[in-house]
Formats: structure tokens, C-alpha cells, sequence
């Protein structure tokens, strides 16, 4: 007879799981139907992560539109809080991240675990600037005149982000943090490699009190994805951190034609320091200002 419980004689076969895009806060898989094969770095099969399509980026940007409102009325302190959340969710899950980062980048458990308390360290250090910024990007400006000249950061809108190609988790915490920091909506294309990282943190948002459509995750072809989100005209901004030379040319020219912002990828983005002090300049890139006058005394 058989053993159910497995043996020896009969070894149990994994059962790899087949992961979802992230879209307005639900788990729809590709309206496609299509899946790929996901693998480390020696080749040995990961997982089946969805394949997505051109109407599920549309849709992930419908989504992205509909959050914006709320999420960008939010006060800053409440944004802060959130992403403090994201932190300790992923904390949580250091173990799990720890191992699909490793799978990914090909990294030992212990070299992956640094990475995995980076990326938790820097959702709380992008937590902390949430009611700061607008202290560095705004003020009181002189002017010659009876009036209060008062300047002011506000969020661009929908961000699509091209994620790193090879720093999965860390690569991709640094460049979403800080879109969504400072009020703005994003559609993100995970890593076409190593998507199982970004497809797992969409776990992790969905548990952390960050209102759906705020982060939508699409994994997959990157040019097939990020071609109509460069294109669409509900796209305020553009990262293309995780795009090669030739496919940044081409988005950054379907960029132009309703002028969207356009983040360019720095030198060789696979050779970047994830590690290093990110600084401002990711959060300023995406905040428009306003200036505002008012007569003094009145």
C-alpha cells in the first residue's frame, strides 16, 4: 500500500505557487490568463508570476487615478504611519523575504538578510520625512510687496515606476517609498527576472493599512507593460530607473506626449549602491509647487 503522508518510494512533489498582479488593492491574475516561470539564478524553478498585459496596465492606472484623491488628502502624519506599518509587516516576513532574495539576486541567506533590513529600514527612514518634506521643498518666499508670498510641495499624481532589474527588494523599496511618501499614486513594473519579491511585498501592503490603488504591481515583459504606461494620458510621471538604455529612450519619447515628468536611470542602474543614503531627491522629483499670494493685513 501507498503512503499518503509521502516516502522514500514516493517523494512528494512540490506545489509551486502561482502569484497575482496587485491592483486596486485585490489579487486579479492577467486578464490574459498568461503566467512565466520564474527561476534563481541556477535555474532551478521559483514559481509561475503573472504575465501582464496592456489592459491590465490600464487598469492598474484606473486604479492608481481612483486612490489619488484620498491617499494625496491624507495628512502627511497618517502617510507617515502607513509606511511605518509597511515596515513592520515586512519585518514579520524577514524570513520569507531573506529567502526569495536570495533565490533572486543569487545571494548568500546571510548577505540576503542585510538586504531584506535595508529595505525595512528605509520604508521607516522615508516614514520619518512624510510631514518634513514640505518643510524642505516649501516656505516663505521674500517679495517686494504688501503680501505673504507662500510656496508649497503637492504630489505630480500617478506614478508609473520601472523597477531595478536586479535589486529586487531594496532597489525597489527606494525608488517606490518615496513616490508614495509624498501623496503620489503608483502602477509599478516589477523586475521581468526577479519578480517574486515585489509580487510578495504586494502581500505586505495589502495587510498594512495602505488603501487599495495606491500601489499596483504588474509583473512580466517590462517594454510589453511599461509602452502603454509611458503612452497613457492619465500618467503624470515616469521612473525608468529599471529600463536599458534603448527601451528609456523609447518611454521617455511616449513620455513626451503629455508631457509627463521623466526620472532618468543614473550611469549603469544595475551597478547602483541600494545601500546608500538615498538622499531627497527621488521624493522632490515628483512633487510640483504651488505658490500662493495673499495680501498682508487682509
Amino acid at each position: 500500500m501507498s503512503d499518503s503522508s509521502g516516502s522514500a518510494a514516493h517523494p512528494r512533489l512540490s506545489v509551486l505557487k502561482t502569484y497575482k498582479l496587485f491592483v486596486g488593492g485585490k489579487f486579479p491574475r492577467s486578464e490574459s490568463g498568461r503566467v512565466y516561470e520564474v527561476t534563481d539564478t541556477r535555474g532551478n524553478r521559483l514559481a509561475n508570476a503573472p504575465l501582464a498585459s496592456r489592459k491590465d496596465a490600464r487598469d492598474a492606472v484606473v486604479a492608481a487615478r481612483k486612490a489619488f484623491g484620498g491617499w494625496s488628502g491624507a495628512t502627511a502624519y497618517n502617510r507617515g504611519q502607513i509606511l511605518y506599518r509597511v515596515a513592520e509587516m515586512l519585518e514579520g516576513r524577514r524570513e520569507q523575504f531573506t529567502a526569495e532574495v536570495a533565490a533572486a539576486e543569487g545571494l548568500s541567506k546571510a548577505k540576503a538578510a542585510a538586504r531584506v533590513d535595508a529595505a525595512v529600514d528605509r520604508w521607516v527612514w522615508y516614514a520619518g520625512w512624510s510631514d518634513k518634506i514640505a518643510q524642505v521643498a516649501g516656505g516663505a518666499n521674500p517679495v517686494a510687496g504688501p503680501y505673504f508670498n507662500l510656496s508649497t510641495p503637492e504630489p505630480t499624481g500617478v506614478v508609473a515606476v520601472v523597477a531595478p532589474r536586479e535589486s529586487s527588494l531594496l532597489g525597489l523599496v527606494s525608488v517606490l517609498a518615496p513616490v508614495i511618501v509624498t501623496g503620489n499614486t503608483a502602477v509599478v513594473v516589477a523586475s521581468e527576472r526577479a519578480p517574486l519579491p515585489a509580487l510578495s511585498l504586494a502581500e505586505v501592503l495589502a495587510t498594512s493599512d495602505l488603501p487599495g490603488g495606491v500601489v499596483n504591481v504588474l509583473s512580466g515583459r517590462t517594454a510589453e507593460i511599461a509602452a502603454p504606461l509611458a503612452a497613457h494620458q492619465d500618467v503624470n510621471a515616469i521612473d525608468l530607473t529599471g529600463a536599458d538604455a534603448d527601451l528609456a529612450k523609447e518611454l521617455e519619447t511616449a513620455a513626451a506626449e503629455n508631457l509627463k515628468r521623466v526620472l532618468r536611470p543614473e550611469g549603469d542602474a544595475t551597478a547602483a549602491d541600494w545601500s546608500a543614503d538615498p538622499g531627497t531627491k527621488r521624493m522632490l522629483a515628483f512633487l510640483e509647487t504651488k505658490t500662493v499670494w495673499h495680501p498682508i493685513g487682509v
